[in-house]
């Protein structure tokens, strides 16, 4: 059963920083693409940014670029999306995802809940 799961979410004032994991199992992702997605109440899913199965390449959203990081690590299971100088504009439930191409993905976590206080 594949599955993917976050953590690291929580409330922070602004200005924090946070690091959100993604734990993927019941398959290799090594060979796919992953990412980092989030959906703050009222809008629609964003893309935040994603990483090359082999963590080479990544991209990033323009509100989020310079100040968010995503790795993963060498087995290409587990990644990171480690979050500085967080707004209040960041807040939302942050979903990663993993996928056999840079804009298809399959897999989908439960989310984690980011919260960033003025």
């Amino acid at each position: 059963q594949v599955q993917l799961v976050e953590s690291g979410g929580g409330l922070v004032q602004a200005g924090d920083s946070l690091r959100l994991s993604c734990a993927a199992s019941g398959r290799s992702f090594s060979s796919y693409y992953m990412g980092w997605f989030r959906q703050a109440p009222g809008k629609e899913r964003e893309r935040v940014g994603i990483i090359s199965w082999s963590g080479t390449s990544s991209s990033y959203a323009d509100s989020v670029k310079g100040r968010f990081s995503i790795s993963r690590d060498k087995f290409g299971n587990t990644m990171y999306l480690q979050m500085n100088g967080l707004k209040p504009e960041d807040t939302a439930v942050y979903y990663c995802a993993a996928g056999s191409g840079a804009t298809m993905f399959n897999y989908w976590g439960q989310g984690t809940q980011v919260t960033v206080s003025s």
